[in-house]
């Protein structure tokens, strides 16, 4: 890394990289990191890109501010085909591969933290996808996941540690479909329900900020 890439973004936290190398090329991203002592490096999946999903989606910067608050690197990143990142939409099966390099690229950045991976709604399943997969991630965060609309057999089968968050008025995931799926996840689990907040928690969004500071300060010594 060049010294001269690093800019202060907040007290204490620095930006250290703008762009990755992702499986179909170049990906646009954020990568902030604490001065400091790194407690684990988080990777966040944004939204589906056909429906404006992007890495500045409102509850995507929370999300990444939140994990910064609580002392972990976060790589926010855009999926092929958004805003400047190089190839085009594949249907979840290449934005899962862009994931996965997130997921290179911040455990080797962040050598000897823990790996861990978070979305938001179609996000949130590349992230669960993912991460129940990879033997470096040990913790999951998935906001909004779309359950019903997606293959999560695979999350089923996994023993890792998952945090959910999901709005009571969500109108395209419903809060009853998500409480059934979430009895089928293995513990340990977490489930935070936030009431009156819509799928993409509009009005809501420092809720969802707190949910994450709360979930998993937590296990902070």
């Amino acid at each position: 890394m060049n010294p001269t890439d690093v800019t202060p973004v907040a007290s204490g936290t620095y930006r250290t990289v703008r762009e990755f190398d992702g499986p179909a090329g170049r990906l646009e991203a954020l990568f902030d990191r604490p001065s400091g002592h790194v407690r684990a490096g988080v990777v966040v999946g944004h939204p589906h890109p056909l429906h404006g999903g992007t890495m500045h989606t409102k509850v995507v910067y929370r999300t990444a501010k939140s994990f910064l608050r609580l002392g972990c690197a976060v790589l926010r990143f855009n999926f092929r085909g958004v805003g400047t990142s190089e190839g085009q939409w594949d249907e979840g099966r290449g934005e899962r591969a862009d994931f996965e390099a997130g997921l290179d690229f911040v455990a080797d950045a962040c050598p000897g933290a823990e790996l861990w991976a978070a979305g938001f709604s179609l996000g949130a399943w590349i992230a669960l996808t993912a991460g129940v997969t990879d033997p470096r991630v040990t913790r999951l965060l998935a906001i909004a996941p779309p359950v019903g609309r997606r293959d999560f057999e695979g999350v089923l089968a996994s023993g890792k540690p998952m945090y959910f968050i999901h709005g009571t008025e969500d109108e395209l995931i419903p809060i009853d479909l998500l409480r059934e799926f979430y009895e089928q996840v293995n513990p340990p689990k977490t489930l935070t329900v936030i009431d009156g907040a819509n799928h993409l928690f509009d009005g809501w969004v420092p809720a969802v900020g707190t949910a994450i500071e709360r979930g998993f300060g937590e296990e902070q010594s």
